[in-house]
């Protein structure tokens, strides 16, 4: 049974709800780094759920900016020590760049190179400090931008964190210690991505045989972020490309495009028309 430490998950909580006030949606997280909460359906071999049951433990689908919703899950996560706030959700749409500098990387001056070979510049934005030396780089993208999660794709040491995916919240303690603001950007609200960075950071679009081409550059994204789902993070992403299709109206026209890109990743189609069922169902739509 996982430690209680009663104080760090008051302060946890704390931060979580502060973080909430400027619209961040959040979740519990244990010392590990980890949702707090365990799936309730971890012996259920149905289709995937994303929080349609009612229940907690959906990882990052239990995300959310409501102050009595953010107390109950921690209600039922005594042991929670921290808290992750989700990636990719209005109003910010979250982009998160993990710098990381363990293993003799230098992660920071990676992102320098890069941005001398592609000329953009960081902006002064929110940068959250790790217990091992790293830094976290807030930074926002458009409402259509369908950013993956990665690690070091753009150069060793830069994990990016984006659609699905959650960064540690400042004044989170886990194993290795206590995450805090670099000092001056606490208050900071967080900077657009600079575009040529945002390029680097979305997927290629496709050239040929493309399902989604007759539903425009964001159709088409969608569908690429299923097809390049690993092993592990299929329903997750195909789950937020069908929220955002029906979102954009586009949900009944690459209902088909999402499922075939699914099942080109292995998920068996029937799995994969249950995801885009509820997320037709959690965007208020008929599946």
């Amino acid at each position: 049974m996982a430690t209680i430490d009663r104080q760090a998950t008051t302060l946890a909580l704390a931060h979580a709800l502060s973080a909430a006030e400027r619209c961040l949606a959040v979740l519990p997280l244990s010392r590990a780094k980890l949702p707090a909460l365990r799936s309730p359906h971890h012996d259920d071999p149905g289709p995937a759920c994303h929080g349609e049951c009612g229940r907690f433990g959906h990882g990052v689908y239990d995300a959310s900016a409501d102050p009595a919703r953010i107390r109950e899950m921690f209600a039922a996560a005594p042991w929670a020590t921290g808290y992750g706030i989700a990636c990719g959700l209005p109003p910010y749409h979250l982009i998160g760049v993990d710098l990381d500098t363990k293993y003799g990387t230098d992660a920071p001056a990676a992102l320098r190179e890069l941005g001398l070979r592609h000329r953009f510049t960081i902006p002064e934005t929110v940068v959250v400090l790790t217990p091992s030396g790293g830094r976290h780089l807030w930074l926002t993208g458009p409402p259509d931008a369908v950013v993956p999660n990665s690690a070091s794709r753009l150069a060793p040491g830069i994990d990016i964190r984006g659609a699905g995916g959650y960064l540690v919240g400042p004044g989170s303690r886990t194993d290795h210690g206590v995450y805090g603001t670099l000092p001056g950007t606490a208050r900071l609200p967080p900077a657009a991505c600079p575009p040529a960075l945002l390029r680097l950071l979305l997927p290629p679009p496709r050239t040929s045989r493309d399902p989604a081409a007759p539903h425009g550059d964001h159709g088409r994204g969608l569908v690429h972020f299923v097809l390049t789902a690993h092993e592990g993070q299929r329903n997750t992403r195909l789950f937020w490309a069908a929220c955002r299709a029906y979102e954009n109206g586009l949900g009944p026209a690459l209902a088909t495009p999402l499922t075939e890109a699914a099942r080109h990743t292995g998920l068996p189609e029937h799995e994969a028309r249950a995801t885009i069922a509820s997320a037709a169902r959690m965007t208020g739509h008929r599946p």
